[in-house]
């Protein structure tokens, strides 16, 4: 048995990193709290990401072969290039960086390339929690090497071929061996220690085509795979005397697992308006994701169960493009939905004296996300230097209606937040290479708490209770602010 507040903090968890984005455009993140969870994917070189990341009516040469394979066909020549990645989470909330290489070509119709990248991730600090306990068979004590860091590694292969001069094919495979993903430690509040393993796989499919008057149609086939396994140990305090109040620790081991599946299909097409540099463009996505495992986050101790989401992505962008200046902006709105709930393990017995079966359904959980974007930037040129300037805002707006079936019980609950990235960036066009340097600062993301209401949770213990990284369970969610700092250097060097 469990109590209908415990029940409530996986399911406003539940899809917080169920399938982290690689390349956003495709991809829809789906997200119950704003946890500040770094930069940690963006690691492809962008020309755009200074600007806000605008994309939509506005071409980025850098990034649009890693979002679309097909787009490789723009590269004018074969190139290497690096963009070494770095972030810092405000507090000591954890930081990292990041060593990307690679390599593109063009030649006699096929194009594609080839990416690597090595990521060093460290884990945030812990501000409150449990009293330290380790079990170093299992997980090792803090100051161990493997609990300070995580070592992440990323590849990414590409080919395409020419069909005809308005018509390019392309395939792409991206694979990362993870260790670690940045934000799992503060969902996790009330554990001893936490390790981390798993793998992900993002596999495309382009097309990219160019019409008469310089109108393009681009459209992507996405499948993704998540994988992640997060052993968790817990320190359970146990009273061996009562007459004296003597305690001890006993320590207790979860195995949780983190798995998602996603489909996706994205179109775009962008054309000229006028003969002022004006172009017009719109996006549409589509994304079918599984859940066939959600992690049990923090107090619950039955096992998360399956669920599907249905997200969708509509945009509208619009951009300038003169001799010496670029602008564009994106809104894109973003509806979704989705299912979740839990499974019994051996019948249960509800509040009103009906059973459960094995394997019924002991909390349905259904989400409306209503989720809105803009992005916004402009660079200017000066001879060889151009300077860029962007912001993207972010409205993230849920609705739940839960279920407890157990408790034969029902409620409701509304959260919303905003996510404000002003960004900048500098680029210098040399005779053998092209320089590019881009900052930008995440706020309105931190570390998730709630309004305590007096509620009574026999689970939650003084310690856990004064942990604002903690979701309690028992009001609405509040926030400990913190700002995420990225700063990414990028050369490119043609090969001739």
């Amino acid at each position: 048995m469990y109590s209908q507040s415990s029940g409530r903090l996986v399911l406003l968890l539940a899809l917080v990193l169920a399938c982290p984005g690689v390349l956003s455009a495709q991809l829809i993140s789906l997200k119950t709290v704003p946890v500040a969870a770094g930069d940690q994917f963006l690691i492809f070189p962008s020309e755009n990401l200074a600007m806000g990341g605008v994309s939509i009516a506005l071409d980025d040469q850098l990034l649009d072969p890693f979002v679309n394979p097909a787009m490789g066909s723009r590269v004018d020549e074969p190139q290497v290039f690096s963009s070494p990645t770095f972030y810092t989470v405000s507090d000591e909330a954890g930081s990292a960086r990041t060593l990307p290489v690679g390599a593109a070509f063009n030649s006699q119709g096929w194009f594609g390339g080839a990416f690597a990248a090595l990521q060093n991730l460290n884990r945030g600090e812990r501000f409150f929690g449990p009293f330290p306990v380790w079990d170093t068979d299992f997980i090792p004590p803090p100051n161990a090497l493997s609990s300070r860091s995580a070592t992440n590694k990323y590849a990414n292969l590409s080919i395409g071929r020419t069909i005809t001069p308005d018509l390019s094919i392309g395939v792409s495979a991206f694979l990362a061996d993870l260790s670690g993903i940045d934000g799992v430690e503060h969902l996790y509040a009330q554990s001893s220690g936490i390790a981390q393993r798993g793998d992900m796989v993002d596999l495309r499919l382009g097309l990219s085509s160019v019409f008469a008057g310089d109108r393009k149609l681009e459209a992507v086939v996405v499948h993704h795979r998540f994988n992640m396994t997060h052993d968790v140990m817990y320190v359970d305090w146990v009273v061996v005397n009562s007459l004296n109040w003597i305690t001890e620790p006993q320590t207790r081991r979860e195995e949780n697992l983190d798995r998602s599946r996603t489909w996706g299909a994205h179109v775009s097409y962008d054309q000229p308006v006028g003969t002022n540099g004006w172009r017009v463009g719109g996006v549409l996505t589509v994304n079918r994701k599984s859940h066939p495992k959600i992690p049990n986050y923090e107090i619950m101790n039955i096992p998360r169960d399956p669920g599907h989401s249905n997200a969708y992505d509509i945009g509208f962008g619009l951009a300038k493009v003169t001799d010496r200046t670029r602008f564009g902006i994106d809104i894109v709105y973003e509806p979704a939905t989705s299912e979740t709930w839990a499974e019994a393990e051996g019948p249960v017995e509800k509040v009103n004296g009906d059973t459960i079966p094995d394997g019924g359904k002991t909390v349905e959980n259904s989400f409306d996300f209503s989720n809105a974007f803009v992005n916004m930037g402009v660079a200017h040129d000066a001879g060889p230097i151009s300077v860029q300037l962007g912001m993207r805002v972010s409205a993230y707006d849920f609705h739940l209606d839960q279920w407890d079936n157990v408790a034969d019980s029902f409620r409701r609950q509304d959260e919303d937040w905003m996510e404000w990235v002003p960004s900048w960036g500098l680029t210098a066009r040399l005779s053998d290479l092209e320089l590019r340097y881009v900052g930008r600062v995440t706020t309105g993301t931190g570390r998730p708490g709630v309004a305590w209401t007096g509620a009574a949770n026999e689970r939650l213990d003084a310690a856990a209770a004064a942990n604002d990284i903690l979701l309690a369970p028992s009001g609405p969610l509040t926030l400990q602010d913190a700002t995420v700092l990225t700063h990414q250097v990028s050369v490119a060097i043609p090969i001739r």
